[in-house]
């Protein structure tokens, strides 16, 4: 028998557990992804676009050691990517220190 999914279940912890450590991990690596990635469009950011993205791919890639759900390992992957575009993009440009 298929399963109907009702509306669309916006919750990270799919299981039925809380995970606080987690996602608190999910979104200080999704807040840093978006700052990076939008500040590495700025020739003149490039230090914070750098270190923000450094940031966020170290919480990123620790939350994905320490995830227990699908859907926190999605947004995590997502964070990362946006985090290590505005990394590179950062060094690119000039650096972490100018």
């Amino acid at each position: 028998m298929a399963l109907t999914i009702h509306g669309l279940p916006l919750t990270l912890n799919t299981d039925g557990h809380r995970h606080p450590r987690e996602n608190t991990l999910v979104g200080i690596t999704a807040v840093l992804g978006v700052l990076a990635f939008t500040t590495s469009f700025f020739h003149n950011l490039h230090i914070m676009s750098s270190w923000t993205g450094l940031f966020g791919i170290v919480s990123g890639l620790w939350g994905q050691f320490v995830s227990v759900t699908t859907a926190e390992r999605f947004v995590l992957m997502i964070g990362v990517v946006a985090s290590a575009w505005g990394f590179y993009l950062g060094i690119a440009r000039g650096g972490l220190w100018g």
